[in-house]
Formats: structure tokens, sequence, C-alpha cells
């Protein structure tokens, strides 16, 4: 090993992934200082990351070395005036971005009738949507798949919550989807149990999240093997039944590991 030239096994280690490479630098002392050099930790940051940066709420980001941007990067951080949350996984390098419910196209959501935008307990953002009461629910957002990391597989999950006063949502499952380009994948999901289905049916469910109070609905996967258009919608518009008390986040885009994704995600 301390025959290889240096440069040579920096560019070795970078063919790794950040988990490999903080296991490796216990090997010896000089692999560990192969291992913390900027030029091998520069491989795993996002090649714009100094464009993403700048768009910070707070761009007061002071790093002593690459390895230390990344691990800076892999907390969630607010971005384009609190509307987004950027982040790059801790395991892969890969890029992660929660949508504010703001950022989303919610159909009347501007109407106060049927929509209010308030803060709420859990919530990333300064506020989220709370459904008042609305027969049409139709949610959908949007992202490029540029802004992603590229050849990688993600999953699309919109954060909601349920309100005590809940009403209308176990009634009919919710159509998924996300599109890009001529590919769709394509589900449906019970928003809560619903009543009006075949108690035999494979319909999902949310996947509730660690704090127990929000959940998450995944929309469907994709991959990023071009600079495309990424649209994810969730609705219910089949049942004329009013419906309420459903709180939205967003919309979180991350990698989606084959070893954990599910067999009955969408497809």
């Amino acid at each position: 090993m301390e025959l290889l030239p240096y440069d040579c096994f920096a560019h070795i280690l970078s063919f790794t992934s950040p988990q490999d490479l903080c296991r490796s630098s216990l090997v010896s002392s000089i692999v560990q200082s192969m291992a913390d050099s900027d030029a091998v930790w520069e491989k795993f940051l996002p090649p714009n990351y100094h464009q993403i940066v700048s768009r910070f709420v707070s761009s007061s980001l002071s790093c002593s070395s690459k390895k230390q941007l990344f691990f800076m990067l892999c907390n969630p951080r607010p971005i384009d005036d609190g509307n987004k949350i950027f982040s790059i996984e801790k395991r892969s390098g890969k890029i992660c971005y929660l949508l504010s419910a703001r950022q989303l196209y919610i159909a009347w959501g501007n109407s106060p009738l049927y929509w209010s935008w308030k803060p709420i307990r859990g919530s990333r953002f300064e506020e989220a949507a709370e459904l008042r009461t609305i027969s049409w629910l139709e949610i959908k957002g949007s992202i490029n798949s540029g802004m992603l990391s590229p050849n990688t597989l993600y999953g699309a999950y919109l954060k909601v919550k349920i309100a005590d006063r809940a009403y209308g949502l176990d009634l009919l499952p919710s159509e998924v989807s996300v599109e890009v380009g001529k590919h769709k994948s394509q589900g449906t999901v019970c928003i809560r149990s619903c009543r009006k289905t075949d108690t035999k049916c494979c319909f999902r469910f949310p996947s509730k999240l660690e704090d127990e109070e929000w959940s998450e609905i995944e929309l469907g996967s994709f991959c990023t093997h071009s600079d495309e258009e990424v649209r994810m919608c969730l609705k219910e518009v089949e049942g004329v039944h009013l419906k309420g008390g459903l709180i939205v986040d967003g919309i979180e885009i991350r990698p989606k590991h084959l070893e954990t994704a599910s067999a009955n995600g969408p497809n």
C-alpha cells in the first residue's frame, strides 16, 4: 500500500462510498491521511455544491475541509427562501430535497374556504397546509431531475399528518403517481383505513415517521437518467363526499435503496 503513489490511492478511494471511506480510514494512519484528503471528499460532494450553498437561507458555512463540508451538508438546511430543504445522504452522498407545501400545486389551495395555512408542530417549514373541507383532493409537485444525483433510483414521499377533526379520508383510496418522460409509476393508497373497499385488498397505507405524529405516503419511484421534469401526484377525485383534516407538510425526494424498498410499492 505504501508503494502506491498518494494521488493514485486517493483516486481509488474516491470510487468507494462515504460510509466505506470512513471505515477504511481505521486501517492505518497512512490510509486515514489519504481518506481525509480534500481530493477524495470533493468526489462525494455535488458537482455544483458552490451554487447550492449560495442558495441556503443562512449561507454562513465555515468549513476547514471538504470532509467537514460533506458532513455539514448531511444536515438538512433550508434553501430558496425557506421553501425547500436540501441535504445529502450520509451513506451515499446522494442529493435529497424536501419541497414545502407552498412549492406544491394544491387544488384550491389558495382559497381559505378549503385550505388554511398555519404553523404546525413538527413541520420543517414556517407553515403547512391543512384541509378544511373539499370533495376534489389533488396535490401535485414537480422537480427537475437535473437537480438530483444522476443514475440514481429515487422515491417521492408526501409528508402528512391527520388532524383530530379529520373526516371523509377513510371512504375511498387515493391514486398516487410519479411521471418522468414516458415512464409512469403509479399505485393506490388509503390515507386512512378505507371503509368502502374489499377487506382483502392490497392497498398501501402511510408509513409512520419517527415522531409518530407525521406519516409519509409513497407516491412512486423514478430513475435519474436524463434532465427531465419529475411530476408527482396524489388525488382522490372519484368521490363526491367532503373530506377534511389532512395536513400537508411537503414532498420529500430521496434515494430509494433496493434492499429496503417495499415490494408493495407503486410500479
